[in-house]
């Protein structure tokens, strides 16, 4: 099965909506929470893992719980605008552990990256490196994160593909 040929419909919508509140729910607590019996609930799963809809299941960490961090979203124009440019970059950027995501955006620059580090001092090393590896970077300007008010970990599905299903 792939992506292009399994079909959701609202019960499946519902299992993702759930499994996004709570991937460590049993099977059976997943079923009754969209009026299934379990087996078939199972099935509705794997089908979807299987699909690549489910890409894994994760546990959200406290970070200030661990120690102090500092994030930094950082704007990042390249030398050029081949595919070439764009895959040399992105295959060192995905090097990098303390690049957390990294988008390729229209506008006034190439790249949105958002970095976690100890410190203003070790985001500097990390963009000094980066530099370094000559990967076609132009320019970059830094944002440094004060507070984070709201982070959301859950999709919006319902309204995003709701009335759709």
């Amino acid at each position: 099965m792939n992506q292009q040929t399994t079909r959701l419909d609202r019960i499946d919508m519902k299992i993702l909506i759930e499994l996004q509140k709570n991937g460590r729910m049993t099977n059976v607590t997943l079923a009754e929470a969209v009026g299934l019996s379990a087996s078939p609930c199972l099935l509705r799963v794997k089908r979807m893992e299987q699909a690549g809809y489910i890409t894994g299941y994760g546990a959200h960490i406290a970070l200030p719980k661990l120690g102090e961090t500092v994030t930094v979203f950082t704007e990042i124009t390249l030398n050029g605008h081949t595919p070439e440019y764009f895959q040399r970059f992105e295959q060192a950027l995905r090097k990098v552990d303390e690049a957390m995501e990294g988008h390729l955006v229209s506008g006034g620059y190439d790249y949105l990256v958002k970095f976690v580090t100890r410190g203003l001092s070790h985001y500097q090393d990390v963009i000094e490196a980066l530099l370094e590896r000559n990967v076609g970077i132009a320019k970059y300007f830094s944002y440094i994160v004060l507070r984070t008010p709201i982070v959301k970990t859950e999709l919006p599905l319902a309204t995003l593909f709701g009335e759709e299903r």
